[in-house]
């Protein structure tokens, strides 16, 4: 049966990593695995109920060794992903069970907050689906084919998609169920089932971390957090 004050998140991290070079799903930001960032701030968050891990399932012993060493009480599950990210989250789906709302989240977004979980649920009440997003900072040009420039889009209405995206439970689970297409988002298959996506603002700092550039970044922001938490312990 499903709680009605439930929530239970899917952190995906089936990847191959392959712009990155190696697998970065233990790589190590601020002296702790990638993976652990956002496992962490969902163990700490008492919004979240339960939380299903899916990895490559190369890395299947790797994450379980990681989630009884870190104690993750939450974690309700740990499963193997398939061939595209939407396969894997669909994985993600059949473990996940009893909750009313599922957040989907990116495991190479390690900077999680509290703030971004509860401000989902909230958003997601309006119509069943809510995605963090931020505002785009440059202008964004539609080009053909051959690099020639088609159109100048309007800025003031385009907006970043990041993770989280939550979704009322049975709305993702019709959407797996029914639409086959190839997306890039959870909410791109909402949205084919004609329900109003919400959007409520992300953070700058939610970065996914793709390529040894982003590492850096994301070190830097690890090395920043750590200050203001060191700042906050005075």
């Amino acid at each position: 049966m499903t709680n009605p004050n439930q929530a239970g998140i899917i952190i995906v991290a089936a990847g191959e990593s392959r712009r990155m070079g190696i697998d970065k799903t233990f790589m190590l930001i601020g002296n702790k695995p990638l993976l652990a960032w956002s496992v962490d701030a969902c163990q700490r968050c008492s919004a979240i109920d339960r939380i299903v891990l899916v990895l490559n399932r190369k890395n299947i012993d790797q994450g379980k060794k990681l989630a009884k060493d870190q104690s993750w009480s939450k974690v309700a599950a740990i499963c193997p992903g398939g061939q595209r990210r939407q396969d894997s989250v669909d994985e993600g789906l059949r473990k996940l069970h009893g909750c009313r709302w599922v957040l989907i989240h990116d495991g190479s977004r390690p900077f999680l907050t509290d703030a971004l979980i509860r401000d989902g649920l909230a958003a997601a009440q309006e119509t069943g689906a809510a995605i963090a997003a931020v505002p785009v900072k440059d202008t964004i040009k539609r080009a053909r084919t051959d690099m020639i420039v088609e159109s100048t889009l309007e800025r003031q209405l385009l907006w970043a998609v990041q993770t989280p995206q939550v979704f009322r439970s049975d709305i993702i689970t019709e959407a797996y169920s029914t639409i086959t297409d190839d997306v890039t988002d959870d909410a791109s298959l909402v949205e084919k089932l004609g329900i109003r996506v919400k959007i409520y603002m992300g953070s700058y700092n939610n970065i996914k971390v793709t390529t040894s550039e982003d590492a850096a970044m994301a070190e830097s922001l690890a090395a920043e957090r750590r200050s203001y938490e060191g700042r906050d312990r005075l």
